[in-house]
């Protein structure tokens, strides 16, 4: 019989999620080039509305570079900077907040098309008003983080409110696909693995340390601090790895034990998930969609790892207002973390705690 969560009725509400889904990748890739171009400071205020359309004649955009002028960055770090310098990195930043009003109309409408239409079940309508709040607090969270670069000697925004909005943004994107999923795979295809299902909540809570991890290496900038490998700096474990005076502190502000950390939670995670695709090649073969997607997190993980040392190696290479490789392995390394995160998120839904025993709704 035929899944009662998944119909034909439902088909645009899943094409919306999954439309959404994309964009919300995208987001996160204008985000990466946004911080990678140094861009994410050029727009110095947040217009909702009058912000959406970029300066339209010279005198806006010497306005805006003006204003631009007054910050730190630019006193600082761009002061070289002429018109069309600043008009590059002006683009990136206002593509990245475009996109995002893009996002809420894409959200927006469809949401009032399909509440009118009564294509919503009971069950829907809570998660979408949780996603739509999800939302509305990562452009909150997002101009937080912009603030923090705009005033003293700050030059970039502080790491730590970057790896924020950087989780952030990582929350509303598997919610999103959870809820997707949910509505698209009928329960005929998830099975029941108590060992599998704990080990894929432990190695996507492990996965979103050590993403945050690499959000603040990324706002550190710190993949020159020891752009080595298998060593950092010479050192299986280094020196200068812990500061007193900071305490714990160090964990967000120690460029080496950042390093540290998210190298040896990617050794621990490229491990486990080794262990999960195994389980999920030899133990369960009653799904047959899990049949077919069992090594993508496998695949995921040694790719991501592999982009990761050659973030590292090629940081020597990093030319100031330049795209180069370490820029392209960078990026897709931010890529694939997601790619990552969605395929331990489809396995965590495929594969639960319990048996569900049909018509009672208990699980057992």
């Amino acid at each position: 019989m035929k899944d009662s969560l998944v119909n034909r009725s439902d088909r645009p509400v899943r094409i919306w999620l999954w439309v959404g889904i994309f964009m919300i990748v995208v987001q996160v890739l204008l985000g990466g080039i946004t911080r990678l171009t140094g861009s994410g400071l050029s727009i110095t205020e947040w217009n909702v509305v009058t912000g959406t359309f970029p300066p339209l004649n010279e005198t806006d955009w010497l306005l805006e570079f003006n204003k631009y002028k007054a910050t730190p960055q630019y006193q600082l770090l761009n002061f070289d900077f002429d018109l069309d310098a600043f008009k590059f990195i002006f683009f990136w930043e206002w593509f990245h907040r475009f996109w995002a009003r893009l996002i809420g109309v894409v959200f927006l409408i469809p949401f009032l098309v399909f509440l009118y239409q009564r294509r919503f079940t009971k069950e829907m309508v809570r998660p979408l008003l949780i996603l739509f709040l999800l939302g509305a607090l990562q452009g909150a969270v997002g101009w937080i983080m912009v603030a923090s670069g705009l005033t003293g000697d700050a030059i970039y925004v502080k790491p730590t409110r970057l790896a924020l909005h950087f989780q952030f943004a990582l929350g509303l994107f598997v919610y999103t696909f959870w809820f997707a999923i949910k509505l698209t795979v009928g329960q005929q295809q998830r099975i029941a693995d108590r060992f599998i299902s704990k080990l894929t909540i432990t190695v996507i809570l492990l996965l979103v340390v050590q993403l945050a991890f690499g959000a603040l290496m990324a706002g550190h900038k710190a993949a020159t601090a020891a752009p080595t490998w298998p060593d950092i700096n010479g050192a299986m474990v280094p020196e200068l790895m812990w500061r007193p005076e900071w305490g714990l502190l160090n964990f967000l502000e120690n460029k080496i034990l950042i390093h540290f950390v998210h190298r040896t939670l990617a050794y621990i995670i490229l491990i486990l998930v080794g262990i999960l695709s195994v389980n999920l090649y030899v133990r369960n073969r009653q799904s047959p969609l899990l049949q077919r997607v069992w090594w993508l997190p496998l695949f995921f993980v040694t790719l991501q790892v592999v982009l990761g040392i050659a973030s590292v190696l090629l940081s020597v290479q990093i030319v100031p207002r330049m795209w180069g490789p370490f820029e392209w392995a960078a990026q897709l390394h931010q890529l694939v973390a997601m790619f990552l995160l969605m395929s331990l998120v489809a396995v965590g839904y495929l594969v639960r705690s319990r048996e569900t025993v049909k018509g009672t709704g208990f699980r057992v």
